[in-house]
């Protein structure tokens, strides 16, 4: 049976609290003080209700004190003297979540009834450990870069607890994948996880996607909405693009975070919700605040717990990883077993991908479309248009008796100029980078080519820089 610890210095109070607790499948002890409570944390609770102010100190030293001694301890703040400030630094120090006197008995059961017990939690995060050392993968994270460790480890901290959590990156690095890994890590993992993309949605609409809105609230409200955070509760709830949600809309998510409650549209009646909230830019926080794209309050509220997503060019090393990741996903899907040629890794190696993970998830896509045989050696990385080979009209004639290399010529180089980039146009042609390289070498030195286009497969060397096609001297996979 799990235990708890409650730490009051009102011992009605706490008598009450023990009652109420004890209804919910926990022993119970109660300590008055922050010494009483050092004495009483030797017997491991599983879960601490803890005061912040009493008699002989502040709850805080408690806390810290339970974190250093790395108990498998859910620490729930409990105070009637609240504020930003203080619930910010109880989170920061491992608390699980933070409640306000008088206490909202509803929210209470809900954060007991997620308690895990420490063996669960134990097990689950050396599980994903175990995924990471033998696949590269955290959940549905993939990569084992440093960048990619230090973000688990803060990962592994932040989702056991109820802290709301503020994720940072570049467009693309998968910011939402990294929010729901941590409903997957959470107590909250067997109630809904949804995502809102805020700046999807239109600003007339949004404050009914997110609240609801009564029937007849306005025009073209025909029945009740429940809005996301109805619709999450007991669950976690992404808001993806946060500073795009209108200023006059933040002051409310802000007073729901605070609350926990929700009003519908057309209504007056608050309706109690208990959603984990986890919330997303690629802006820079502190830049959005001074540009006026974010409340100053509601970053302060979020950021409990920041984390940021690196981009794909400071984890280089996991390229290879995510592009086999990809492309296994394509095969199981297609039943094929097609694979990446050592010089198409070399070449998406050294690309710098500005769309990061996305970019390199479609690049391999289009590359699987555009592969036929079991080996992929061309991944179109230009951002240019690749596969298409319509010009929008543009054409040239070809006369009966023209010379075949002439005729060759001339759409290679139209078809350089029309696509800027030699890796496009190769593309586009159906020939090796190094055939175009050598083309157009042949082309600048008056040479008169008299063979066709070669297959990728040609020996000639590529100039400097341009990768090779050559499949590697091994058996695809059957």
């Amino acid at each position: 049976m799990p235990h708890a610890l409650i730490v009051d210095d009102d011992r009605n109070a706490a008598e009450a609290l023990a009652e109420l607790i004890a209804n919910q499948g926990f022993t119970t002890t109660c300590a008055n003080t922050v010494e009483q409570a050092r004495d009483l944390l030797v017997t491991g609770p599983d879960v601490i209700l803890l005061d912040l102010v009493l008699p002989d100190g502040n709850g805080l030293e408690l806390l810290r004190e339970a974190t250093s001694r790395e108990l498998a301890t859910q620490v729930i703040v409990i105070t009637g003297h609240a504020s930003l400030e203080s619930s910010i630094e109880a989170m920061r120090h491992g608390a699980t979540d933070y409640l306000l006197k008088p206490i909202n008995l509803s929210h209470l059961r809900g954060m007991l009834s997620r308690v895990a017990r420490p063996p669960e939690l134990t097990a689950e995060v050396k599980d994903l450990r175990s995924e990471l050392r033998s696949l590269g993968h955290f959940g549905r994270l993939v990569g084992g870069s440093p960048p990619m460790q230090r973000l688990y480890d803060q990962l592994a901290r932040v989702a056991p607890t109820g802290a709301t959590v503020l994720i940072t990156g570049e467009s693309g690095t998968g910011k939402e994948i990294v929010a729901q890994t941590i409903h997957e890590v959470s107590r909250r993992r067997l109630r809904p996880f949804l995502a809102i993309n805020c700046g999807a949605i239109s600003p007339h609409l949004i404050e009914s996607e997110l609240f609801g809105h009564e029937k007849g609230s306005f025009t073209g409200a025909n029945r009740q909405h429940r809005g996301y955070f109805e619709r999450a509760h007991g669950g976690t709830l992404f808001l993806d693009e946060i500073t795009e949600m209108p200023m006059d809309l933040q002051v409310k998510l802000l007073r729901v975070l605070e609350t926990q409650t929700v009003t519908r549209i057309g209504s007056d009646r608050p309706v109690e919700t208990d959603v984990r909230v986890v919330a997303a830019t690629n802006r820079h926080p502190h830049d959005a605040v001074t540009t006026g794209k974010l409340r100053k309050d509601l970053l302060y509220r979020l950021q409990v717990f920041p984390l940021y997503v690196p981009p794909l060019r400071e984890r280089t090393e996991d390229i290879e990883l995510l592009a086999n990741h990809f492309l296994a996903q394509l095969n199981k899907r297609s039943n094929t077993a097609k694979a990446l040629t050592p010089a198409a890794i070399d070449r998406l190696r050294r690309y710098h991908w500005p769309g990061n993970v996305r970019e390199l998830s479609n690049a391999i896509h289009r590359a699987f479309i555009m592969t036929d045989g079991e080996w992929v050696t061309q991944v179109g990385l230009s951002q240019e248009p690749t596969l298409a080979a319509d010009f929008s009209g543009r054409s040239f004639q070809v006369g009966v008796g023209d010379r075949i290399d002439a005729v060759e010529k001339r759409l290679i180089l139209a078809t350089v100029q029309h696509t800027h980039t030699k890796e496009a146009a190769a593309e586009i042609l159906g020939i090796s980078v190094k055939t175009l390289y050598n083309r157009l070498r042949a082309y600048e030195s008056g040479a008169d080519l008299a063979r066709t286009t070669s297959v990728p497969g040609d020996t000639q060397a590529p100039p400097s820089g341009a990768p090779s096609s050559e499949a590697p001297p091994r058996t695809p996979a059957t």
